[in-house]
């Protein structure tokens, strides 16, 4: 696969190139390959179906858990954000220590604790990491996903956007089954507080206990909003907007 570097921008094919554009720019390739009938049949080619059926796994697996967070993902995520997560989740199915190789899976994988270690701090918006945005002591409560903040002082311990003069925090806890792909969310109610001089200590608390199998999976989203003649707007720049992943379980 080469760059295209050209003042003409090119997609579709010409004789044996192949002309696409991808996330960083456009791209060229030759056409040809082996038949996709000998890839599936082949013995040569066992391990090439090995990690395709393992990869197209991953990519489920990271669309479950993006479809389980619903709408708080639209809030807060990057344009890379699949690709981020589905090598998270190919770090996690290394970690499958009992299934033949072609079907180690992300729900094996979360049997390890180093595995759940690898998905906690996961950030679904690059630009936005929590770090850098929040600077205060977080403590999460596993049995009931309550999140609780030490004080902190918004002027001074959160970066917020140029406009912005309000900023929410809400909290999930999601138990996610990735090996039958049920899930249930249970989301904390929206605290919104003004960009002013004050000392906060927010309590996040889930409306319920979420039910069914698999991991428990705790998450924190801050927004921020621009008031207008006292109407509040979400500011949808996307730079500053942060969902976390505090802790797996």
């Amino acid at each position: 696969m080469a760059k295209l570097r050209s003042l003409i921008k090119l997609e579709g094919t010409m004789e044996d190139l192949t002309f696409y554009k991808g996330t960083d720019g456009y791209y060229v390739r030759t056409k040809g390959g082996v038949s996709k009938n000998r890839i599936m049949n082949d013995p040569a080619f066992a391990r090439t179906r090995e990690n395709g059926r393992e990869f197209g796994h991953l990519a489920n697996s990271a669309k479950l858990l993006r479809n389980a967070l619903g709408p708080m993902v639209f809030k807060a995520k990057d344009a890379k954000l699949s690709s981020r997560l589905v090598k998270v989740m190919g770090q996690v199915k290394n970690l499958d220590s009992v299934s033949a190789r072609g079907d180690r899976n992300v729900a094996e994988g979360l049997t390890s604790d180093a595995a759940k270690q690898l998905l906690k701090g996961f950030d679904f918006n690059a630009k936005a990491p929590l770090g850098t945005v929040l600077n205060a002591g977080i403590t999460v409560t596993a049995s009931t996903g309550v999140v609780t903040f030490t004080s902190f002082s918004p002027l001074e311990q959160l970066r917020a956007p140029e406009g912005a003069t309000h900023f929410s925090m809400q909290s999930g806890f999601l138990r996610l089954d990735f090996a039958t792909g049920a899930s249930s969310l249970s989301l904390s109610p929206e605290l919104e507080f003004p960009l002013a001089p004050s000392l906060l200590t927010p309590v996040l608390t889930p409306t319920t206990v979420p039910s069914g199998t698999g991991v428990g999976i705790y998450v924190l989203l801050l927004a921020f909003f621009q008031e207008v003649n006292g109407m509040k707007y979400l500011l949808n720049n996307g730079a500053y907007n942060v969902l976390h992943i505090l802790e797996v379980d």
